[in-house]
């Protein structure tokens, strides 16, 4: 059997693919404008079964990544704008640029949304070309042990 072939890392980022396998969708619904299920994701990588939330409120530092993709989307509409378009206060161009970039980002805020999540969590899980044979990368404990409630017959540790 022919070995697979790596697939590539920025078209695995910008078509939400598994960062382990980079093969196995991260997204249940392919468009990320069809609001109501714009973040809805499987539990696991349907093609490696590497667990998507690597521990309880794991997705809060996509706040951050989304930020930070948003300035940087800005700042290239900027440097578009005025290669193409030209600056200036008293024609009203610089006020005209940020009309057009507030516009920008709110449509593209579901894309962005969903491009954190992907960057976050290949910040913290690395492709396995041999992924079918490896453990899948795992926190401490998992996140449905969480929320679990102890059993009847378990005592609570002391403080």
């Amino acid at each position: 059997m022919p070995a697979q072939e790596k697939p590539n890392f920025l078209w695995s980022l910008f078509t939400f693919k598994c960062p382990r396998c980079r093969r196995g969708p991260m997204f249940s619904q392919p468009n990320p404008w069809k609001l109501k299920e714009t973040l809805k994701m499987p539990h696991t990588c349907p093609e490696c079964s590497q667990p998507f939330e690597l521990e309880v409120g794991f997705w809060y530092g996509t706040g951050y990544v989304s930020y930070g993709l948003s300035f940087f989307m800005s700042l290239g509409t900027f440097l578009l704008w005025w290669l193409l378009v030209g600056l200036s206060t008293e024609d009203h161009r610089f006020f005209y640029w940020m009309a057009i970039n507030a516009v920008f980002l709110i449509v593209m805020q579901p894309w962005i949304m969903r491009l954190s999540r992907v960057v976050y969590l290949y910040i913290f899980v690395t492709y396995d070309g041999d992924y079918r044979q490896t453990k899948v990368k795992e926190f401490d404990y998992e996140t449905g042990s969480y929320y679990r409630k102890p059993d009847e017959d378990e005592t609570p540790p002391e403080k």
